[in-house]
This record gives C-alpha cells, structure tokens and sequence, in this order.
C-alpha cells in the first residue's frame, strides 16, 4: 500500500526546476530515485545538467535539494543494493570512506544512463582504479593494508551509507588478556586463513554436522559477518539513532550490548550464532565508539553494572592507545604475510563455489548475490519480506577474485632488521662487507631509476643495413655486439667509436646475441635454425648448434646451459662444455629438457635467480617454467597478436610483458594471475623494469617511461626513426643502448 501510494507521488510530481543554480543550466536527464542513508532510503527526483547533479526528496529532508557541482566530483561507483544492481555513489573526495550521496534507482537502465553522463564529464581528469591495480600498489608496498582493505571495500559495493553493506575489516587480534601486546609472536593474532565460524574446531563440529543433515539449500552459518544489526552494535554510542530506528525505539538488552573487547572476541569464537568481523573504525583514529560520552542509558547488567564506555584490554591503557596498538597490529609483517588468505574468504576465490565449502565459508543463500531473482516474485508481500531479510541479515560482498589472491612482497632485509636487531654479525647470513656492497648497489640502482626520467641521447651511430635485432655488451663496456636482420652480427668500439668488425654466418637475419662469461664468445641466433659460436680472440666462427627446426628466434644463458626459443613450438635447454674447458676445438652440446609449445615461441628470458623461464608466443600466450624441472607452472593467454617481450621483476614476484596489441600486462608468478592492463598508443617491442617503473622502446622510436603503480606514462623521449627494437641496460641501470628499424644503435645516458 505505501509504495503504490509512493510511486503514484512519484508519478505526479517533477523535479522543481526553479531549483537550478542557473538559469543556462541543460538538462540531460531526469528520473525516480531513492538518496540512501543509514537504514532509511528517501525517495525524490533525480536530475543532471551540464553543471550539477541534484536530488529533490519528496518531504524535503534533509533539506529541500541536495545539489553537488559537477566539477567538484572525483569518484563515482555503481553499487548494488539490496543485491540488485541499482545503486550509484557520488564521492567529492579522493579517499574519503563516505560519499557525498547514494542514489539508489528503479531500474538499471536510469543508473546506467546517469552513470554514463557524469563518466563522460569526468573521463578527462579521472582514473578509475581496479582491484588488480590496487592489489600491485599493495604488493609493493605502496599502499597500506588498511588502504587496501578500503579500496576493496569499496569497490565490492561496502558503503557507509548503507549499513546492509558497511565496510568489513578483520579481526586481527587474538590476545585480549596479557598486559603487553607481542606483535612479534603468532599466536597474538588470529588465524586470517579461516573464517571466524572456523576458528573454533569444536563450533565447527557441531556447524558441520548439522550442515551435513541439512537439506538444500546448504549452509553452515545462519548469521553473516555483516549486517545493520552487527555494525550497530559496533556504533551504538555514536550513533544511537539508528540503533533505536533498527530495535524499534528501544536498545538491545545490557547484556548484549558492545560492553567488552574481550568478551566480543570470546563470543564470536564460542557463541552458536555469533560470526561477526570487524569495521574500519576499529584501525582509525576517532575513538569515540568506545566512549559512551553522550552519557546513553544503555541499561544495567546481571550483575548491576552500569553500561559505559566499552572495556579494552589489558594492554590498552586508552581508547585511543587500542587504536593505535590496533593499527600496528594491522599493519604487522605477520598480517602483511597473510593478508590475502583472509581476502580470499571476503573478496576472492573461497567466497562461494567449491572452494567456500572447503574452507567451511559458506553462508546463508539470501546473503549472496544471484540467490534470488526479486523481479521474478509477484507477490509484493513475499518480496518485501525477501528484501527486508536481505537488507537486515547481512550481505556477502561483492567477489573481487576469482583465482587465489597474491601475498604481499615483504622485503627480506626489512624483517631482518627489524625482527632480529640483535643478531650478532657471526649470526648475520650476510657478512658486513658483502651487506654494504649490496647496499651500495641498490642505492646506486634506486638512484638511476628514480631519475630515469632524464635520460639523454649520447651517441648515435648507423652501422647495419637492416633493423637490429640484439645487443651485447663486454663487461668494460667497450665493445658492442650487435645483430641485424641484414645477417650480420658486428663488433663496434664504444672507445674509438669506429666498426672494428663484420661477420656473416649466413645470409639469414641473425635475430639475437649474448656474450659469454669472459668476454671471449659471442652468441647469434638465427633463422635459418643455427645458433653460432663466434670467438671473439679468434676472430671466427668457432662452432655452430643445429638444434631447431625452424627459426631461433630468442637465446639466453647461464652457468654452461643455452636456453633457445624457436619458430618450431619449443625452447630446448642445452648443457654446454666449452671447447677450452674440453681442449678441443669444439663445444659439446647435450639436450637436457625440450618444452613443448603449441605455436611459434617469439621471446624468452630468465629471472635473476635463472630457477624460471618466461616464454611468449606469436599467439599472444605467455608460459612460465620452473627450469629445474622442465615444468610448466603457468600459462595465460595474455595477448591479441605476438608477444614481443617479458622479463621477470628483480625479486621475481611479478611478470611484465608486452605484445604486438600495445598492452603492457603484469601477472603475479606465484599464483598465475593477470593483475593489471596497460594499454598503450603504439605497441611496445622492448622494455627493461624494476618491478616499478618501465622503459620502454615504442613502435614509434621514442623511448616512453611508465609508472607502472598509477598506470600511465610519465616521459617520453625522441629516439629513433622507426621502432625501437632491442634494448640493453647495464647493471647500474645507469648505461642504455638502444637499437632499431632505423640500422642505428643510440647510446643513452642519464642525467643526475
């Protein structure tokens, strides 16, 4: 009765157009729609313009329009409400958890539409972030846990606007009883791989043998980690309108209200119904949740104690010393280490299917988006009664993953000097000298990344009559190597800056080099099949491997052992004798592993501790293998077209490639997953990184610089004519030699 009464008001009635800022105002579009706030949605009219978005509420509360100025809008999200895809929220600020408002519509289509007009006015000046991109930012380190659990709060449609699906934060802490919280021990903090109905074995017995007994649909929790009821119960002394709205004028009983940390965590792991995580509040700095200071009658205990402030435990001295003893736990190398599985139970891959019954996380199917189609029921009776027990039992939110989520990089030589300042040097893994030499190295690369930006042309010089296709460099770096598709590979002097010689081995492009360990042997793929042995003190070819079928398109090498890549599906792994080591005038060549590819393999390269392989086809699939083994470990259809390039980060956690397509896409080695796209104007044919930045040598000739984090370009520098395609960087970082379709080789240098 009340909404037909609603809807027929709504019907009657039109956005007060005497209510524009100005008179010149467009209008776009008008519609129905409902502002959403804590446990109330107010229903009114919605209207666009070039310059503004208002909403005018039927009954004029909170006041008569709200009116927000397109230009002052930074973020926008399409939410679900009530599980439905309806809802749309506007932020005037960047990292704000509460939004300016929450519109929720009658139908899809009006939110799209609305969606679509302010995207369109702020494509120009705004990024929306992804999950995958927010997740690499985590990774390394460059947003905080807390960061990240809001943004993925945020974007799995958690608003505070809305408690049915407030923010959800775990528990972290498992100790609420000592005087000294001991951040460095694990058993101070709750076990992130289960869910909190899992961390009792015994609970969970009893879960499951009634989940056993159940008929479908199944479900081992009848109550959610989140709901109005739960968040309230948190909010109750700052918020106490809400939870008398929610218990219909009255509070919860004494006894169940939040009285104790200790007892809430006691309960939650004990309690037959009690699920419930944590909000945002519990890791921020407002304290005042914990603090009964508007002097609330929240009743009288079995006990006769009064309810007042919450009570914290022992190792709290204040409200606001628990906060910040909670945010260092939050943000803890233990938690960092273990983030993600809890994040697989929220957000990812165990939160329904399969894999949630494994992890005992599954829920009552209300809770889940797709657990009932509301449009479908035609009683309006049964489908408010649905939608009541969706909005006040809590929802699951929406899945952000699909595939187990990544851990974070923890830095080695951080958690060794934070958790053991008191080694000895003798128990040190790394002597002194060795640590200040590594140090030193490190700093010399950070310093010429961070600069990166500043590199200028030093030299340029054409000696081929094709494109180049590799380089390679002595270990003083004074003489060049390079191949050509014109079938040569050449040796030019950095020193007198003059060809010093010319060697054809075929008349066949030579499409890659390396220079061994020594500097006494270069290394040529080609394509007619060979790979060639050139020696440089010699001055001849000293050997030549017939080990493809087909073009070599890709060669590279570590400790005796040539890994190629070939036009005939495989990349064979050679154990190589040298002929000085041999005493003969040849090298001896033994086939130890041959793997195995479905099309042409276009490149390959090895991580820094050569364990892997990346290999990249002229089908867009990018492979990587344990080379220990001659195992696959994964394998992803990355890209439309060849893949040009992929190189490992310099700690091996994450993949970047690029292909013929002209996306850049990084994937996480360990678990196989794709977690960030850039695209860019012209593909890419070379690159080097460092796991942050990219430099990159373009189709077009210019040497582009990527911050990789924000997912943009940042530089671009004139090269070549022509693309830039092959790419050497010494091991400062500091050195770069590029070459290209132009025949020329550019030395580039940075500028400090």
């Amino acid at each position: 009765m009340i909404t037909a009464i609603l809807q027929s008001r709504l019907a009657r009635t039109s956005f007060d157009k005497n209510r524009f800022q100005n008179v010149s105002e467009t209008l776009h579009m008008e519609c129905e729609a409902e502002m959403v706030t804590p446990l109330v949605t107010n229903p009114g009219h919605v209207c666009i313009t070039d310059a503004n978005l208002y909403f005018q509420p039927l009954n004029g509360y909170p006041k008569p329009v709200v009116h927000i100025m397109m230009h002052n809008v930074r973020r926008i999200y399409k939410r679900r409400h009530g599980l439905m895809p309806l809802g749309l929220e506007v932020f005037c600020t960047e990292n704000d958890l509460c939004s300016d408002i929450y519109l929720k519509f009658y139908n899809s289509q009006d939110r799209d539409e609305l969606y679509f007009y302010i995207a369109t006015y702020l494509e120009n000046h705004i990024t929306e972030q992804t999950a995958e991109s927010y997740m690499l930012q985590w990774q390394r380190g460059h947003i905080s846990n807390y960061q990240y659990l809001l943004h993925l709060n945020n974007l799995a449609d958690r608003s505070c606007n809305d408690l049915s699906q407030y923010p959800v934060f775990p528990w972290i802490i498992a100790d609420y009883s000592s005087s000294e919280l001991d951040l460095t021990k694990p058993e101070t903090f709750r076990d992130l791989s289960k869910p909190v109905g899992a961390l009792n074995k015994e609970r969970l017995e009893r879960l499951l043998t009634r989940y056993r007994e159940m008929p479908e649909p199944k479900f081992m929790y009848g109550s959610h980690y989140s709901s109005p009821g739960y968040v309230l119960f948190y909010l109750v002394r700052v918020a106490p309108e809400y939870m008398l709205c929610l218990q219909n004028g009255k509070f919860d009983h004494a006894d169940r209200t939040f009285n104790s940390i200790a007892e809430t965590w006691k309960n939650c792991l004990d309690g037959a119904t009690d699920f419930k995580e944590l909000i945002p509040e519990f890791y921020e700095n407002d304290s005042s949740f914990l603090v009964n200071s508007l002097k609330l009658d929240l009743g009288k205990r079995q006990g006769g104690k009064m309810v007042e402030h919450v009570e914290l435990p022992p190792w709290a001295s204040d409200p606001d010393d628990f906060l910040q003893k909670s945010q260092n736990a939050l943000e803890s190398q233990y938690v960092s280490e273990h983030l993600h599985e809890w994040i697989d139970l929220i957000f990812g891959y165990k939160q329904k299917g399969s894999e949630a019954i494994a992890a005992h996380n599954v829920f009552h199917p209300l809770t889940y988006e797709g657990g009932v189609d509301l449009n479908s029921i035609m009683d309006p009776n049964e489908k408010v009664a649905l939608l009541t027990q969706i909005l006040e039992f809590g929802q699951t939110p929406k899945q952000l993953f699909t595939t187990p989520h990544p851990q974070r990089i923890i830095p080695k030589f951080k958690s060794l000097r934070t958790s053991s300042h008191n080694v000895s040097i003798a128990e040190s893994p790394v002597s002194p000298s060795e640590e200040s030499f590594e140090d030193l190295t490190e700093e010399s690369i950070t310093l010429a990344w961070n600069n990166i930006a500043k590199l200028k042309l030093d030299e340029q010089h054409k000696i081929h009559k094709e494109e180049i296709t590799g380089i390679a460099v002595s270990c003083n770096g004074s003489s060049v190597f390079t191949t050509s598709q014109d079938s040569t590979l050449k040796m030019f002097s950095k020193e007198s800056k003059t060809l010093q010689r010319s060697v054809s081995f075929s008349n066949m492009a030579l499409s890659s080099c390396l220079i061994l360990p020594g500097d006494t042997t270069v290394i040529s793929s080609s394509w007619d099949n060979h790979i060639y042995f050139y020696s440089v003190a010699f001055g001849r070819r000293q050997d030549t491997l017939m080990g493809h079928d087909d073009a070599v398109s890709k060669i590279c090498w570590h400790d005796n052992r040539l890994y190629s890549a070939s036009w005939d599906s495989t990349v064979k792994v050679w154990h190589c004798v040298p002929a000085e080591v041999l005493g003969t005038k040849k090298h001896h060549f033994e086939l130890l592993a041959e793997l195995e590819h479905d099309v042409s393999v276009n490149t390959i390269n090895l991580n820094a501790a050569n364990a892997m392989l990346v290999s990249g086809t002229k089908e867009g699939t990018i492979s990587i293998w344990d080379v220990t083994t001659a195992t696959m470990l994964h394998q992803l259809s990355c890209h439309s077209g060849t893949v040009y390039a992929a190189a490992f980060s310099p700690d091996s956690r994450h993949l970047l490639s690029t292909g013929e397509d002209g996306c850049f896409k990084v994937i996480d080695v360990q678990t196989g997953m794709l977690i960030s796209s850039m695209a860019s104007e012209q593909p890419q044919r070379c690159f080097k990184w460092d796991g942050h930045s990219v430099l990159s040598g373009s189709q077009s000739g210019e040497l582009l610089v990527w911050d990789l984090l924000a997912g943009k370009v940042i530089e671009r520098i004139k090269g070549h004519t022509g693309a830039v395609t092959c790419m050497w960087m010494n091991e400062q970082c500091s050195s770069i030699i590029t070459g290209g379709e132009d025949k020329q080789i550019m030395f580039w240098k940075l500028q400090y």
